[in-house]
């Protein structure tokens, strides 16, 4: 089974942007890959990565367009269970149903 992420892409981005987000209770994520678009999002901090989907497919859900990505880093937080970024690389595109 493949972790769904439900996002929404962002249009600022930048230090005081990610802060931003950060106290509303969501954090910036980067979905990039060759010969495709970079695509800025922004997702919910009540999701739950543990290592077991680390470097998995992963289905990336942004603007009801689906995406098959793969993990590439987490940023947590120094002493705060939270993830402040992530970093995502695009393996394929589903088609939108």
């Amino acid at each position: 089974m493949m972790l769904t992420i439900h996002a929404v892409q962002r249009n600022k981005t930048g230090k005081s942007a990610s802060r931003a987000l950060r106290v509303n209770n969501k954090f910036p994520a980067i979905v990039y890959g060759i010969k495709k678009p970079t695509l800025h999002i922004e997702i919910d901090d009540k999701i739950i990565i543990n290592s077991k989907f680390y470097k998995k497919k992963v289905k990336l859900i942004v603007c009801s367009k689906k995406y098959v990505v793969t993990i590439k880093e987490i940023h947590y937080h120094p002493f705060k269970p939270k993830i402040i970024h992530m970093d995502f690389i695009y393996t394929n595109q589903i088609k939108q149903q």
